[in-house]
């Protein structure tokens, strides 16, 4: 394997390629090394006066009720103080839009029961809550899933 850096000062923001003939198991795991590089952003939840970080795998889904941004987490729910398309451009990649009002974490999905003329039931591990990801997202979300075990 070769790695080499290449200087360029007219780049405005850097650029990782990884080129090979077959993605394999390395491979991904570098792709992922360099994903993860940056960290997961920092995002404040809240709960009556309280203001909590935690970590965001602890997360199941973001969902908005009436006026405001919801986080689930297995036992619990945070609000967040942002607008659900400006969690879902810092959200990581295990973060997935499923729906006009929610985002979930693909790690914690236990099922998904697909009906094909609407809705389908997404249930996650260990836990009684459920969310229902529209027929217009499905694909992206298929396609997460498969990706799931190299995110």
């Amino acid at each position: 394997m070769k790695v080499r850096i290449e200087i360029d000062e007219n780049m405005s923001e850097d650029e990782i390629v990884i080129r090979c003939a077959q993605p394999d198991e390395r491979v991904l795991k570098m792709k992922r090394a360099a994903e993860s590089a940056e960290g997961e952003p920092e995002i404040a939840f809240f709960k009556d006066a309280a203001q909590f970080y935690p970590p965001l795998d602890s997360i199941l889904f973001f969902e908005t009720g009436e006026h405001n941004l919801n986080a689930h987490t297995s036992d619990d729910v945070f609000q967040v103080k942002m607008k659900l398309f400006e969690l879902e451009e810092i959200l990581p990649r295990k973060f997935v839009r499923v729906s006009k009002s929610a985002i979930v974490n693909v790690k914690h999905i236990y099922s998904v029961e697909r009906n094909i003329t609407s809705a389908s039931l997404i249930s996650f591990a260990g836990t009684h809550k459920q969310l229902y990801a529209s027929r217009s997202y499905y694909k992206l979300l298929k396609l997460r899933l498969g990706e799931r075990r190299f995110l």
